[in-house]
């Protein structure tokens, strides 16, 4: 039997998981999955034969080595930080590594020493980043392949709920790490290039200025702007593309008011409030207004957010931002912190809903002298709380690439992204078989 090991068997893993014992009777696999949480562990392995539970730090090199000696290809669903560390030992012990993480400049570094060891390294072949890698690349290289030129290419993805559970004024539940959507956009400013002119939106801007999307079905979505779009060039062989776009998709509303909180300052991680441990929702909210005795906080707070954007004021009264009761748990905490422990409390998946994942391609392209527009969209609805959309379309591109490892379909080596055709091409056949597919529509522009 081959042996796969896990490391991480959080969220995101559930379906990768499914996925490897499904298959391992038929494909002789011993799936090890590695978790500090052992019952949880145990929960998805569900006595399946060819699993074992295993519980350990496996950020610690002398916990993890000797598992990894036994493997035949090792899956980090850890924090990105950690695959480095993790990839070195695997060049070590030649084996093959899957992460779907985004390639760092560390683990790029790396490639060399892959290949003389004679392995793969893939990344990046979750959802975003990875299912936007292949199904661009697809209708990308079709393009080329009819002699068309590239004019533009414009993509967004959106970790969302799903329609049936979209029951607040947010249209937004936490699908996916929450810290990671109350930083969103922090850390330098989005860049881009639109008709051969670059463009560059500063954080305190991002949420301001929007592209309207509609997909049959399903309605409105607004996109604001990934921080970087440029390095995408190069990743999808365009170098000279005139314009090229990636965003993050929300439902109308959701931006004109977030950006709100940005304005007060809310969602500021640099630095620890005083006296957080006895805070409420509505000192919180106080703390960023100005000093005026004599105005409750709502009025200070509808001042500030100003008559144009008074129909968002219903979002954040929803949340509570105006109550008294104690905010449990936080001390020492950054102003982002705070927000995160409010906006989870109300945010947060309830039984029976589901989430929704929506990804949205548009490429423009000239072919004897004529233009034309191809859009591609894929929507996928997950199925409970524990195989949710993000938990599916992140965990079955890796399962089934780690199924092509294992059976020799995958030949290449060293650090790799998932934008080959003979890559790509079987995981997006066998994502459609498996609910996660794309509708194409092509127009003439002329």
């Amino acid at each position: 039997m081959k042996n796969i090991l896990v490391l991480g068997a959080g969220l995101s893993s559930s379906s990768l998981i499914r996925y490897l014992l499904e298959n391992s009777v038929e494909n002789h696999w011993r799936v090890s999955i590695v978790d500090q949480d052992i019952e949880m562990v145990r929960s998805k392995i569900d006595g399946h034969v060819n699993g074992e539970a295993l519980s350990f730090n496996a950020t610690d090199r002398s916990q993890r080595l000797p598992e990894m000696e036994k493997a035949d290809l090792v899956i980090s669903m850890l924090p990105a930080r950690f695959h480095v560390p993790i990839a070195e030992d695997c060049i070590e012990l030649k084996t093959n590594l899957i992460t779907p993480s985004y390639i760092s400049e560390e683990m790029r570094n790396l490639d060399t020493k892959a290949k003389e060891a004679g392995i793969v390294i893939m990344n990046e072949i979750g959802v975003d980043p990875g299912i936007d890698h292949m199904s661009a690349m697809k209708i990308i290289h079709e393009i080329k392949a009819r002699g068309g030129k590239l004019i533009s290419f414009k993509s967004f993805t959106g970790g969302l709920i799903a329609p049936v559970s979209d029951n607040n004024p947010w249209n937004y539940k936490f699908t996916w790490n929450p810290r990671n959507v109350i930083l969103a956009g922090q850390g330098g400013a989005a860049s881009f290039i639109r008709n051969g002119q670059y463009k560059y939106i500063p954080y305190n801007r991002l949420f301001g200025r929007l592209d309207n999307i509609s997909i049959e079905n399903y309605g409105d979505f607004v996109g604001y702007a990934n921080r970087d779009s440029l390095s995408y060039r190069e990743t999808y062989g365009i170098e000279d593309i005139p314009t090229i776009f990636r965003g993050t998709l929300r439902r109308p509303g959701y931006c004109k008011a977030w950006d709100i909180f940005i304005e007060l300052g809310m969602t500021d991680d640099t630095y620890a409030m005083v006296n957080t441990e006895n805070l409420t929702p509505r000192t919180f909210v106080n703390s960023f207004l100005p000093y005026d005795q004599s105005k409750p906080v709502e009025d200070k707070f509808k001042e500030f957010i100003r008559e144009e954007r008074m129909e968002s004021f219903e979002r954040f009264k929803w949340l509570g931002l105006f109550e008294d009761e104690p905010i449990v748990g936080i001390e020492n905490a950054t102003p982002a912190q705070v927000l995160q422990k409010i906006l989870v409390d109300k945010l947060s998946l309830e039984d029976g809903d589901k989430d929704m994942l929506v990804m949205v391609h548009e490429f423009q392209y000239e072919l004897n002298g004529k233009k034309s527009q191809i859009t591609s969209h894929m929507v996928n609805i997950g199925e409970d709380q524990v195989y949710t959309s993000m938990s599916n379309t992140v965990g079955l591109p890796v399962a089934i690439c780690a199924k092509m490892i294992l059976n020799g379909s995958l030949k290449s080596s060293g650090v790799r992204l998932p934008v080959q055709k003979e890559v790509y091409t079987p995981i997006l056949e066998e994502l459609e078989k498996l609910n996660i597919r794309f509708v194409e529509k092509e127009i003439s522009l002329n």
